[in-house]
């Protein structure tokens, strides 16, 4: 079955991928640009909204520190990758070190070489691998590459080509292109260059026809060209993924489905396993899946695993039926061990289970608002009005009757209709009493209690055990214009 996995790729390569079983390998990792990527989008009217309250998508910003220090030193003695790093790669490393320093592109490096050395490891014989890069740190991952899979196993620089508007006041050359290394595990690999040809330039179709031997497509005394087009080169223009885009999403880094489709068409055939250890939005996935490939995605972030799920949902699969998704918490026990090992994406994932929770961005000072749940009124006189209600996920073990109070707070200081109190643990009868004294939000004919709690033990109840409007951002569909009016709406 087709398998989307939530969290750490160098884990989950480590502890549920074989040795030798993947036929394709695409990854786009984060780049090194010391950027924060947000994520605006409405999969309903394909449109950015250009509102301030953004999800944070991930973090592409890296530091050397504590963490840096251990990864690497646990990768130079072989202690965190099954395929024990050589001689070359090791010396590389800590050359490179001596080099950089304790840098942020060192911290970027040591995260980047144990996670390539396993994807060598579970690559096939035939297999390639496909590195997406910036650079900022392509020479640096050019020398990796080099030193995981061999020099001589190098086959490409491809170079993506696009075009964009330039900065106001720009003082250099406008950056619009990103290097793709291509490299194969041997000396045998998949390669079908009549899958992507491109077309011939104006020059060569005004040739076609003419005689002479001083050209390679010449057969028989005159110019012949290929239907198929011409043989793919190293370089490709493909416009990036634009807000009017069919397949734009919103995701900050998303790629356009016909570079994919150009990379898993040249290198593998139907029914091939293709992996996107970064898969982000998923665009791998949905290609792969139109293109009769079998699939495996990992994503650390459960944002990016939800975003994925609804894609293909869309595109009519079921989960569980055509796909699996690993490592999001399937009962209590799990959740609560999310909670222990990842707060925030413990948080994101409890607000995911409430229909139209928005997540906030923030993972600290985010004044008592961890999601937001925004619904059309029933105002006669302001049909463009929106409804607010704020959500607060309490992910610890102790929880008290203050909680409540505080929620009623935020409340009452953001000026919204009613919130939910989802806790880790059970809460107590002291916390619903409180909650019972705040009374009842009227919401057309159905009375909505001002403060509800939920416990994670609730959030896999059928239906869940809460009131919600009728007409939430997540069942309706609205004028955009009109909800642009709310400065701070998110739409899904």
């Amino acid at each position: 079955m087709n398998e989307l996995y939530f969290g750490d790729n160098l884990n989950v390569l480590k502890e549920e991928i074989p040795d030798n079983s993947i036929d394709l390998i695409y990854l786009d990792p984060p780049f090194q640009s010391g950027r924060n990527y947000n994520i605006i989008f409405d999969t309903k009217t394909k449109e950015a909204t250009g509102i301030s309250a953004q999800i944070q998508a991930f973090t592409d910003t890296w530091r050397w520190g504590e963490e840096s220090e251990k990864e690497f030193t646990e990768f130079i003695e072989n202690k965190i990758t099954k395929e024990k790093p050589h001689i070359k790669i090791i010396e590389l490393m800590r050359t490179m070190r001596n080099y950089l320093g304790e840098c942020s592109i060192m911290a970027y490096l040591t995260m980047m070489a144990p996670r390539l050395l396993e994807l060598k490891r579970v690559l096939k014989e035939t297999g390639s691998i496909y590195l997406h890069c910036d650079p900022t740190a392509s020479h640096y991952l050019k020398l990796l590459m080099d030193a995981i899979f061999g020099p001589d196993n190098f086959r490409n620089e491809i170079i993506w080509c696009y075009s964009r508007p330039s900065a106001p006041n720009q003082k250099q050359l406008s950056r619009v292109h990103d290097v793709i290394f291509w490299y194969s595990k041997g000396n045998t690999w998949k390669f079908y260059p009549d899958e992507i040809r491109q077309p011939y330039s104006k020059a060569s179709l005004a040739r076609e026809g003419y005689s002479g031997n001083a050209s390679k497509m010449t057969k028989g005394g005159k110019v012949e060209l290929k239907k198929e087009g011409k043989f793919p080169e190293d370089w490709i223009y493909i416009p990036p993924v634009k807000g009017n885009s069919a397949e734009y999403l919103g995701y900050p880094t998303q790629k356009p489905e016909a570079l994919l489709e150009r990379i898993i068409k040249a290198s593998s055939n139907e029914g091939d396993l293709v992996l996107d250890p970064f898969c982000g939005c998923g665009t791998t996935i949905a290609v792969a899946q139109g293109l009769n490939r079998k699939w495996i995605g990992i994503d650390i972030t459960y944002l990016a695993i939800d975003i994925i799920e609804k894609r293909l949902e869309k595109s009519g699969l079921k989960k569980d039926n055509d796909f699996a998704i690993r490592g999001i918490p399937a009962d209590e026990y799990s959740a609560m061990k999310l909670a222990e090992k990842d707060s925030f994406q413990f948080q994101y994932w409890a607000i995911s289970r409430i229909p139209g929770g928005i997540p906030n961005e923030k993972k600290t000072g985010d004044k008592g608002i961890d999601g937001i749940i925004y619904f059309k009124t029933f105002d006669s006189y302001d049909k463009s009005k929106i409804g607010k209600a704020i959500i607060s996920v309490k992910g610890g073990k102790n929880i008290n009757p203050a909680m409540v109070r505080d929620l009623i707070g935020t409340i009452q200081s953001n000026n919204a209709d009613f919130g939910i109190l989802i806790t880790l643990p059970e809460p107590t009868q002291n916390m619903k009493a409180e909650a019972i004294k705040q009374g009842y939000f009227q919401y057309g004919t159905m009375q909505i209690p001002k403060v509800q709690i939920i416990s994670t033990k609730d959030l896999f109840a059928k239906p869940l055990p809460i009131k919600l409007p009728e007409n939430s951002i997540m069942t309706a569909y609205y004028d955009v214009k009109n909800i642009k009016k709310s400065k701070d709406i998110l739409l899904f």
